[in-house]
């Protein structure tokens, strides 16, 4: 996988466009003056936590005993389940939060961006070619930064798609997620079948 190629499926996972209404009903019990910094923050824990999976990704995996294969079958299995909530998504949003409660960490940061299924395909990328860091790196920090623009400036893109502009690129995305999810699960399937073979 090229870098390109790792930064979309990582923005895919992050799922900025599917987070936007959910970001947007938090952020809307904040005072005005504090969304910003709020919104900020939270995007920067969110990344500290991905670097950091990323490069203890390895050592989770050996400290475990886990191959590669089952991460990359596990990973399959997640991220198929997420595309299937992108292309039929569930009723119901974000709970827990009283009304003009402050996020911290927590829905914002995790899991809304640093969810299970990245976390989970980062491991993956770190644990496939661990001496290709600095491209895995680049590739998050791409598609963080993309899905950081999109969601700083919530209001703009919501006006300009629209509901059901933003629903149907969600579950596009959903889709194009769904084959990355089923590629993933095959090469896991064939790696372990050629282990098991020799």
């Amino acid at each position: 996988m090229d870098i390109f190629s790792a930064a979309v499926m990582l923005f895919l996972i992050m799922d900025p466009l599917g987070n936007l209404p959910i970001f947007a009903s938090i952020l809307r019990h904040i005072e005005p003056k504090k969304r910003r910094i709020v919104l900020i923050r939270e995007l920067i824990f969110s990344l500290i936590i991905m670097l950091l999976f990323l490069f203890a990704g390895e050592a989770i995996l050996n400290f475990l005993n886990l191959r590669s294969e089952s991460v990359s079958i596990a990973g399959g299995i997640i991220l198929f389940l997420i595309a299937l909530r992108m292309i039929f998504p569930q009723p119901g949003g974000v709970v827990g939060l009283a009304a003009g409660e402050e996020p911290f960490i927590v829905p914002m940061a995790i899991p809304l961006m640093a969810g299970p299924s990245i976390l989970a395909a980062l491991i993956l990328l770190a644990h496939t070619d661990s001496s290709r860091m600095t491209d895995w790196t680049i590739a998050l920090l791409a598609a963080w930064g993309a899905s950081a623009v999109i969601l700083l400036f919530y209001k703009l893109f919501t006006k300009l798609l629209g509901e059901k502009g933003l629903t149907a690129v969600e579950r596009l995305m959903g889709m194009v997620l769904v084959m990355i999810s089923v590629q993933m699960f095959l090469d896991g399937i064939a790696n372990y079948m050629t282990y098991t073979g020799n």
